[in-house]
């Protein structure tokens, strides 16, 4: 996935450094917690997908695919390492919280 996002972003010439993506990552972030409020309608029933939340969370991840080649960030690594830290929680504490 993230080959394929850097190629798009080389094709299209829309590297535009760490802080932007980093800025663009927390506003598709928002967009979805967006469909998610409105797909449980503000709270008043429970969530329902709405027809936009599988495109939002695929801004969401391309967004994110995207500050990792800003960063010189292999995302399969970085996903395996918290799985491997969140594993280890789990034997040790019983949870996978940070506290």
């Amino acid at each position: 996935m993230q080959e394929s996002v850097r190629t798009f972003l080389t094709a299209n010439n829309m590297y535009c450094g760490a802080a932007a993506r980093c800025l663009d990552l927390a506003s598709e972030t928002g967009e979805v917690a967006k469909e998610i409020l409105r797909g449980m309608d503000y709270g008043k029933k429970p969530y329902a997908r709405t027809a936009e939340t599988e495109g939002e969370l695929g801004d969401c991840l391309f967004s994110l695919l995207a500050l990792c080649c800003e960063l010189g960030v292999d995302a399969a690594q970085a996903l395996d390492n918290a799985v491997q830290k969140y594993e280890l929680r789990l034997k040790t504490k019983g949870n996978a919280g940070s506290r």
